[in-house]
């Protein structure tokens, strides 16, 4: 299931303009809200009006149902006016003043308060004891917020997928942060799983109004703000007891699933969790795909080719980053999409698959990265892949620049996410 482009949804609402007018010019349909049942050529079959079925507007025909949706709807005498959310109101109004919350979304108190419904969550995990190189990555919560005051500046709407993820089907809200401890790395990780969990079980705001077969009926999706990488364990175990083990795509400098032996891992139990081994721990958990997991924009030095061998065996294939000079960004994303076909997917950012030009704030960086404009057209090019989840993380605002640079592209790898998960709901 999807959403439709712009022009074929903007078809879409004046054909409902021209069905409602009669109605509208006598005045007997004061509607709050219309309900579109669309097929993918742009042909509506229902409409409802405030939940009541008032006409089916085309018979059905031969293209499948991929969209309802619900749009507010002006009605004065003699016209029926359709507003989109947003779209011409006022912008830019006072989005540096007020309590930071990433993108200025509502917080709401999730953990505490198990009545608090939605679609979409933000939710930080302030943790970074596991990291081999540069701590402060717990910092990485609130300073990606900090750099997301601006996503909304001017109202949100996102160009390129043509959708505003804030002005649409889906509730999303930033439930805050995980309380994690920072002197014990076992319990911290239990923290965090349970955290995580207990927001993914959760009976989805829209769940009403989407198919009853669709999984974003069932469950919200979580994007976690790091935090080291090591997050990403606890997360993995928490995707799977909803939906199994799941297709990763990893972008990253380094590959992360290194033997413990290897990364760290001989000096105790418990340093064989770190920042570099938690793919290894989650393919022995049988938490990833095998085969159908890709890292992309890997560049980092090796203890020898035996890394990538134990690396293929962890389940993952690889796109360097060198790569891009070959194939492009379009290339790069072909790869991707390639390798994951039809599964559902968890998507995990180390902000380190940027070039230090463009995020210098991270724990491990490394020279030869990618630009942020060529990430985001890689993102991009990934619209309708099943995403059930998705992360940031190694940001370390302390490295940062004044300018926030490194903060700002995190928040604006987030923005294209959630415009691919409110446009794609999973079906």
């Amino acid at each position: 299931m999807h959403f439709l482009s712009a022009s074929k949804l903007a078809a879409a609402v004046a054909a409902v303009a021209a069905l409602l007018a009669p109605a509208a010019a006598a005045s007997a349909l004061p509607a709050t809200h219309i309900d579109l049942t669309l097929q993918d050529d742009g042909t509506l079959t229902d409409v409802a009006v405030d939940g009541r079925p008032i006409a089916a507007a085309a018979p059905a025909a031969q293209q499948p149902i991929v969209s309802r949706q619900r749009h507010a709807v002006s009605l004065p005498p003699a016209r029926a006016a359709v507003t989109f959310p947003g779209d011409g109101e006022k912008q830019a109004d006072s989005i540096f003043s007020g309590i930071t919350t990433f993108a200025s979304l509502p917080y709401q108190q999730c953990f505490s308060d198990k009545s608090v419904t939605y679609d979409i969550a933000i939710l930080g995990l302030p943790f970074d004891t596991a990291t081999s190189y540069r701590p402060g990555a717990r910092f990485g919560p609130s300073g990606i917020r900090q750099g997301s005051k601006r996503l909304v500046l001017y109202g949100g709407y996102n160009v390129p997928l043509e959708v505003n993820p804030f002005t649409n089907w889906a509730t999303i809200v930033d439930c805050g942060d995980v309380a994690v401890t920072s002197y014990d790395n076992a319990l911290a990780i239990r923290q965090m799983e349970q955290g995580h969990k207990s927001l993914l079980h959760r009976t989805p705001a829209a769940a009403s109004v989407l198919p009853e077969d669709s999984l974003s009926a069932k469950f919200p999706r979580l994007i976690s703000l790091g935090g080291d990488h090591t997050v990403v364990l606890p997360i993995l175990r928490s995707i799977a007891s909803a939906y199994g083990p799941v297709s990763v795509i990893h972008f990253d400098s380094h590959i992360d699933t290194w033997k413990p032996t290897v990364f760290g891992g001989e000096k105790s139990d418990q340093a064989a969790y770190n920042h570099g081994t938690y793919f290894y721990h989650a393919s022995k958990e049988g938490l990833i795909k095998s085969g159908a997991s890709i890292h992309a924009g890997i560049r980092t030095t090796l203890s020898g080719p035996s890394d990538y061998d134990n690396d293929a065996l962890c389940g993952f294939q690889i796109v360097e980053a060198r790569e891009i000079d070959e194939i492009g960004t379009k290339g790069i994303a072909k790869r991707i999409r390639e390798v994951v076909g039809d599964n559902l997917v968890y998507l995990s950012i180390d902000i380190d698959s940027l070039d230090p030009a463009f995020a210098p704030a991270t724990g491990t960086p490394e020279t030869g990265g990618w630009s942020t404009r060529e990430l985001r057209s890689i993102l991009r090019d990934l619209e309708g892949l099943r995403f059930v989840g998705a992360d940031i993380v190694e940001v370390a605002p302390a490295y940062d620049t004044n300018a926030e640079l490194t903060t700002m592209a995190a928040a604006d790898l987030i923005f294209e996410i959630l415009g691919l998960m409110v446009k794609h709901p999973l079906a």
